[in-house]
């Protein structure tokens, strides 16, 4: 596979769920209020990151005491930023289509269409049951997902739109107005098979969960193929935490306190009831099928993509993901704002270099 000869993007997780993006009770100097995150949308805008996704969390659990909805924090980060967008996490189930998508077309008009959305299909049962939602099987939550995508552009992009869904219905129903051009974005997450295939058929974008270069060029390989069958296109995303330090030797040392320091109890349940919603996929496998205690201290396995080290080997990792088909990656820290400033002006540049260098030689062997 040929890389791209566009620039791979940066999106990091927006820390609007308390405990920040490590199951660990190691200090981090990272807030989940309003004030702190304006501020690291700020830093993140002028520190060349594109994108910011909000988290959806309804309840406590697994460190995260305090969770903010996603939807309307998400245009409060859009209005106190100019270019920056921000993907709010949507949820089929407490979510009805038509809502979300009245919603998101209305913070469009307000932003000059800087927003987008993640549809998350779910894995925490216990926060469906909490809710009052139904618990669907695997498979199903992501058919429901489908339906929801397949409503939501439906309604974005026609008049007098209709749709028979065993989920979800529409009857000549016509929203006005319309979100700003183009439509938002959709993102999707996933690693099961059931994920994979909806995104080869209707996303935008595909999240993935951390994993190796050669793990993720496997993933990359099987939803574009998929895709081209469909005569679709999709982008793909990687989920990785960062540790940025002057040399490796302190990067890892800030990996192995966070391990040291783990919450094993919070860890351990976490790692229950992710692996229970991965086993229940037909193919027994799905987000966090293999992921270690190690792994699952970070939420999304971003350990495993190996972003841990100096400036330097950290860009030419990210050159790694981007030969293999990835478009983005979405990053977590230990302390956001400051970390992300320093990721801003430490790594993207270099990433940025070694990105000319690579078009130069491909035009030169053209």
């Amino acid at each position: 596979m040929t890389a791209s000869h566009d620039q791979i993007k940066f999106a990091y997780w927006v820390p609007n769920v308390s405990g920040g993006l490590v199951i660990s009770k190691i200090e981090q100097r990272t807030g989940w209020d309003i004030d702190y995150n304006r501020r690291l949308a700020q830093i993140a805008e002028d520190s060349g990151f594109d994108y910011a996704l909000s988290q959806i969390r309804f309840t406590a659990g697994y460190g995260a005491e305090f969770q903010h909805e996603p939807v309307a924090f998400s245009h409060a980060l859009l209005a106190a930023t100019k270019k920056l967008k921000v993907i709010a996490a949507l949820l089929p189930g407490p979510w009805n289509p038509a809502v979300a998508a009245k919603q998101i077309a209305t913070i469009s008009q307000l932003t000059e269409g800087r927003v987008a959305v993640n549809i998350v299909s779910g894995w925490f049962r216990g926060e469906f049951t909490a809710i009052g939602e139904p618990w669907l099987d695997h498979d199903e939550r992501y058919r429901r997902s489908e339906e929801f995508i397949r409503a939501l552009r439906g309604i974005w992009t026609q008049d007098n739109f209709t749709f028979r869904g065993d989920f979800y219905r529409f009857s000549d129903y016509t929203l006005k107005p319309k979100p700003a051009h183009p439509s938002p974005e959709i993102f999707q997450g996933g690693s099961s098979r059931a994920a994979r295939d909806m995104a080869s058929r209707v996303s935008d974008w595909y999240f993935t969960n951390g994993n190796s270069v050669e793990e993720i060029k496997k993933q990359v390989e099987d939803i574009r193929a998929k895709a081209r069958a469909n005569n679709h296109s999709v982008k793909i995303g990687v989920n990785a935490f960062a540790i940025a330090r002057e040399s490796e030797a302190e990067a890892r040392a800030v990996l192995d306190e966070i391990i040291a320091k783990a919450d094993p109890e919070a860890v351990t349940a976490f790692g229950h009831e992710v692996k229970n919603a991965g086993k229940a996929s037909p193919e027994g496998q799905g987000n966090w099928a293999k992921s270690s205690f190690e792994d699952l201290v970070q939420y999304n396995d971003g350990f495993k993509t190996n972003l841990i080290g100096t400036p330097e080997q950290i860009a030419e990792r990210i050159i790694a993901l981007k030969e293999v088909g990835v478009d983005l990656v979405l990053l977590g820290f230990l302390h956001f704002q400051e970390e992300v400033e320093y990721f801003g002006r430490r790594v993207i540049p270099l990433v940025r270099a070694l990105e000319a260098k690579t078009t130069v030689h491909a035009q030169a062997a053209e």
